[in-house]
């Protein structure tokens, strides 16, 4: 379903994208953030999920800084330790405006309908947070975002709907953690947070250490209606 496309970067620079289209028509963006991995098998799965639900999809390659195609597996612990030696090495601020590049794109494809949202995971969770902060996509969803508490002085810049699913026992956001992202967020129109009590970090991960498909499930339904209120314009019916 998906190809790989060139981004320009707002720096000048070009790096790649995996995009999904819709079977038929067209559709909003979704811009799909990546976890430490880069740009895998899952991401791509979901992106392809999401097109076959009439989204133009594209995830891009934020690692493209220190090496352009990290492919990572969660099943390998060396890999693991790739992967976030490549979160440590890039720049988040970079990565932001990544996204923004990722956002043009898809907002301008004549594919798209003009508008487009983002939706990212653990890192990609963080990042859809600042997204929502500093570049008023037309919806943002962030699953298990990783350090987020960190980052909540940016909450009042956010004008967009946010939706956080939040996993209980996930060590990646402790209970301190989540007291204050519930504690900073709750109540503030426009966003929405889901709790997951009994659910590890990475619950929607499919083929994941902690991946739980009935949860995956319902967050997966809550943000697919999330999506299509505020990027096709109605509720589902």
């Amino acid at each position: 379903m998906g190809e790989t496309v060139p981004i320009t970067a707002n720096d000048g620079g070009r790096f790649t994208g995996y995009l999904a289209r819709p079977k038929v028509g067209k559709g909003p963006g979704i811009v799909l953030i990546q976890e430490i991995f880069g740009v895998n098998a899952v991401m791509r799965g979901i992106a392809d999920w999401y097109a076959g639900r009439g989204f133009l999809v594209l995830c891009p390659d934020l690692f493209w800084r220190q090496k352009p195609g990290v492919e990572l597996s969660d099943r390998s612990p060396a890999e693991w330790q790739q992967g976030v030696a490549y979160m440590k090495g890039m720049v988040q601020d970079a990565a932001v405006a990544d996204v923004a590049a990722a956002l043009d794109l898809v907002r301008s494809h004549p594919g798209g309908n003009g508008k487009a949202g983002c939706v990212g995971y653990c890192m990609g969770g963080r990042l859809a947070f600042l997204a929502a902060a500093r570049l008023a996509p037309d919806a943002s969803v962030g699953y298990y975002g990783v350090g987020i508490e960190r980052l909540l002085g940016e909450a009042a810049s956010i004008r967009t709907p946010l939706m956080l699913h939040i996993a209980g026992r996930d060590a990646h956001c402790p209970v301190p953690a989540q007291v204050q992202i519930e504690e900073a967020l709750a109540g503030r129109p426009g966003i929405t947070l889901h709790h997951y009590r009994d659910s590890d970090h990475a619950f929607a991960r499919v083929g994941g250490e902690h991946y739980e498909p009935a949860m995956a499930e319902l967050a997966d339904l809550r943000s697919l209606e999330f999506f299509v209120r505020h990027l096709m314009g109605g509720p589902i019916r």
